[in-house]
C-alpha cells in the first residue's frame, strides 16, 4: 500500500531536523497518542550522516479489533531513521523502517526536508506491507491509513514544539 504525506513548517531545515531527533519531542508525541518512549539513540554526528533508532510502545485501542486479537494491548515499534548528510541548501532526507513486534508488518519510507524560502516541505513516501498469505493485503489497507495519520501528527506536533521551545 502507497503512503505519501506533505506538509510545511514555517521553520528552517535545520530546526525541523533538531526538532524530529530531539529526544523530549520524541517522548512528547508519543505520550500525545497514549504511547511511552522506550528508548532512543543517536549513531553519529547529527552535522553530517547519522542513524537514530526509537523504540515506543503504543496503545491498539485504534485498531481494528480483528487486528488487536493478534497482537495485544500495545505494540512495540521500533523506527530506524537513516539521515543523509544535507545538501548545500541545507535539505536533508532520512530513509525510514519501521517495524513492530508481534506484527507481520512492515513500513519503509523517504523523508525529505526540502528547504524553500526559509521554510520547510516535509515531504513522505513510502509503502506499508504485511507478508501474512491471503491476509497481507488486509492488514497493509487497515495499518495505513494509521501510519499516514502518525505522521501527519508529528508534523503537526512539530509545529507547535517548534512556536514554544
Amino acid at each position: 500500500m502507497a503512503l505519501t504525506a506533505s506538509t510545511t513548517l514555517p521553520y528552517a531545515v535545520g530546526r525541523v531536523t533538531a526538532t524530529f531527533i530531539d529526544e523530549d519531542f520524541l517522548r512528547h508525541t508519543s505520550e500525545y497518542v497514549g504511547g511511552t518512549l522506550e528508548s532512543f539513540t543517536i549513531d553519529g554526528d547529527v552535522a553530517g550522516a547519522f542513524t537514530t533508532t526509537t523504540v515506543r510502545t503504543l496503545p491498539t485501542t485504534r485498531l481494528p479489533e480483528i487486528a488487536r486479537k493478534f497482537v495485544g494491548e500495545s505494540l512495540t515499534v521500533t523506527q530506524t531513521e537513516k539521515w543523509d548528510a544535507p545538501t548545500a541548501d541545507g535539505s536533508r532526507t532520512s530513509h525510514i523502517a519501521l517495524k513492530v513486534s508481534g506484527a507481520p508488518l512492515d513500513v519503509t519510507a523517504v523523508q525529505r526536508l526540502v528547504a524553500e524560502d526559509g521554510n520547510t516541505r516535509v515531504e513522505l513516501e513510502g509503502t506499508v506491507s504485511s507478508s501474512v498469505p491471503f491476509l497481507g493485503g488486509k492488514i497493509a489497507d487497515a495499518a495505513e491509513p494509521m501510519v499516514g495519520k502518525a505522521l501527519k501528527i508529528q508534523a503537526q506536533q512539530a509545529e507547535s514544539w517548534l512556536e514554544s521551545h
